[in-house]
């Protein structure tokens, strides 16, 4: 018998659809690599770009009494000035100085404006904050108010009266200073701590003897209830100026940011006061007074901020110094420490 035959083996080659189907399965995988690539970037340039608006927006802890921020935030001119740097401008609204500089203190805002006494309590109870502009002084803009009808004649009547102010504000060292020009000590009179709204009822219910404030309550109080300055900042009993303070790190990091703020300050100013009436016309509504006494209270103030200059870190130490003696500040404290950019 003839044997039979094996075949030899016979390696078979795939049809042509087995070679199309790999191809485009191979296609797929670079599109779909290639799509989470695209993907993966569009995320993270996202997220850094999330990161970088976080870091363009300038945050402005203001008061409503601040006239002069009130008019830009209402004209939107700063928010034009910070544009082009690539910033946005975020106004948070604090009541007073001092929950101003608490604010600036935990990181809620990155600037702010404030008087001269709010920053001096804030420093000495290790508050984080810098000084880097202020405006010129206005001693006239925060006064001692007594009724129109008060037998209260000169500050040396108050000796043994009740007297509102809100502590730790600026009038909190005007009282001291008109006190001592006048032969008095705070220990001589009865100080009854109010904040303005308080101290405006209890002073036109006649629970205290006189009020210690600043425009434009002060102005309101004058036109609607007439009453009398005893006294003000003058003649050069204080400078009441009004200082620009920040977050060390922001003002150091953004100077641009920082310039701009002062320039359209400057700017706003400068329209603001060769417009009295137009500028109240805007303000008025704002801080729910009337135009005549926005005007009134606008009279008293200057806008004209600069850098810090060493004599007015020197006047600020002298109001430093008399808040530790009167035991009014837990301890000495050194201005300087605080202000970033002195000039001469």
């Amino acid at each position: 018998m003839n044997p039979v035959a094996t075949e030899d083996p016979v390696l078979e080659v795939p049809p042509r659809s087995f070679w199309r189907g790999l191809r485009d399965l191979l296609i797929s995988a670079i599109v779909v690599s290639a799509i989470a690539l695209i993907v993966s970037f569009i995320s993270a340039a996202s997220a850094h770009a999330q990161g970088n608006q976080g870091k363009g927006e300038l945050r402005i802890g203001y008061q409503k009494s601040a006239s002069l921020f009130v008019l830009q935030k209402a004209q939107g001119t700063l928010e034009k000035k910070l544009a082009p740097l690539g910033f946005g401008v975020k106004w948070v609204e604090f009541p007073a100085g001092p929950q101003l500089l608490e604010g600036l203190n935990v990181g809620a805002v990155d600037v702010g404006y404030v008087g001269e006494a709010p920053p001096i309590f804030a420093q000495a109870a290790g508050a984080k904050f810098v000084y880097f502009g202020y405006d010129p002084a206005a001693p006239r803009a925060e006064a001692i108010l007594v009724t129109k009808d008060s037998p209260i004649k000169s500050v040396a009547d108050l000796k043994g009266r009740k007297v509102a102010l809100n502590k730790g504000s600026n009038v909190h060292y005007l009282l001291v200073k008109q006190l001592e020009k006048n032969g008095l000590k705070l220990s001589d009179i009865q100080p009854v701590y109010l904040a303005p709204a308080d101290g405006r009822a209890a002073f036109e219910s006649r629970n205290v003897d006189a009020w210690v404030i600043w425009d434009p309550f002060q102005a309101a109080a004058e036109k609607a209830t007439g009453a009398r300055v005893l006294a003000d900042g003058t003649p050069e009993v204080v400078n009441n100026y009004q200082y620009y303070l920040g977050e060390r790190g922001f003002v150091k990091n953004n100077p641009k940011v920082i310039d701009a703020l002062f320039a359209d300050s400057v700017e706003q100013g400068i329209w603001l006061k060769k417009n009295l009436r137009q500028a109240a016309e805007l303000i008025a509504p704002l801080q729910g007074l009337p135009v005549d006494v926005v005007e009134l209270a606008l009279r008293r103030y200057e806008f004209n901020v600069k850098p810090i200059t060493p004599a007015v870190a020197a006047d600020q130490q002298k109001i430093a110094d008399t808040f530790f003696a009167l035991k009014l500040i837990p301890k000495p404290i050194k201005v300087s420490d605080a202000v970033v950019t002195a000039q001469p």
